[in-house]
C-alpha cells in the first residue's frame, strides 16, 4: 500500500501516520525524503529555498520521528522498532559552492540521529543513520560541469554507488542482524 504525504506539512504527514495504525503496529520508519534545492554559492541561495529544505530534510524527519516514537516506544505501549534516517556525505563534506543549505539539513539529521537513538534505547527503539555518498541518482545531474567527474575520481572505490546498495545498508540496520547496533551513522560512500 501506499500512502502519500508531504514531510513539511505536519498535518499531510500525521494522516498518513492515521493510515499507518490503521494497518497495524509501526516497526519501521526510514525517513527518506528530501530535496536539494538551488545549486550554488551561499552567499547567493534566497532564503525561502533555504527554508523549503528545511521543512523537508529537518522539521520532516523530526515530526516522522516523534510519531514513529509515540509509536514504536515499548514505555508507550509499542513492541520496539527501528528507525533510519538517511543523511549524505555533503553533512561531512559541506558541499562548498554546490549545497551547503542541504549538507547543513543532513548535519541537523545526523545529531538527530545520536541524540534520539540516545534518548529512545530503553524504549525498544534503535536509531541510526546511513550517509551515502555519490548515488547514481538525478540529484546528481544539477551539478556544474566537470564537478561529478571530478568527484568520482575522489572515491576510493572508483565509481558511483547505486541505489540498491544504500538500500541494503538501510534494511540492514532495520533487521535483527543490527539488533545491538544504534546512535550509528553508516557512511556508504564508496570511501569518500
Amino acid at each position: 500500500m501506499t500512502v502519500q504525504a508531504d514531510v513539511a506539512d505536519e498535518r499531510s504527514l500525521l494522516r498518513a501516520f492515521e493510515v499507518v495504525d490503521q494497518l497495524g503496529k509501526l516497526e519501521v520508519l526510514v525517513n527518506n525524503a528530501a530535496i536539494s534545492g538551488r545549486v550554488g554559492p551561499f552567499v547567493e541561495l534566497p532564503i525561502a529555498e533555504v527554508e523549503q529544505v528545511i521543512r523537508t530534510n529537518v522539521t520532516g524527519p523530526f515530526l516522522a520521528c516523534r510519531e514513529a516514537v509515540k509509536r514504536m516506544s515499548k514505555k508507550r505501549g509499542g513492541s520496539g522498532g527501528a528507525i533510519v534516517n538517511v543523511s549524505s556525505g555533503a553533512a561531512k563534506s559541506g558541499s562548498p559552492g554546490v549545497w551547503v543549505h542541504y549538507a547543513a539539513s543532513k548535519g541537523a539529521l545526523d545529531t538527530l540521529t545520536i541524540g534520539l537513538a540516545k534518548e529512545v534505547a530503553g524504549e525498544g527503539i534503535r536509531v541510526n543513520a546511513i550517509r551515502p555518498g555519490l548515488v547514481d541518482t538525478e540529484i546528481h545531474k544539477v551539478r556544474p560541469p566537470g564537478q561529478l567527474e571530478k568527484m568520482v575520481k575522489a572515491v576510493p572505490i572508483g565509481r558511483m554507488g547505486t541505489p540498491e546498495e544504500a538500500a541494503r545498508a538501510i534494511l540492514w540496520l532495520c533487521s535483527p542482524e543490527a539488533s545491538y547496533v544504534t546512535a550509528a551513522i553508516v557512511d556508504a560512500s564508496g570511501g569518500f
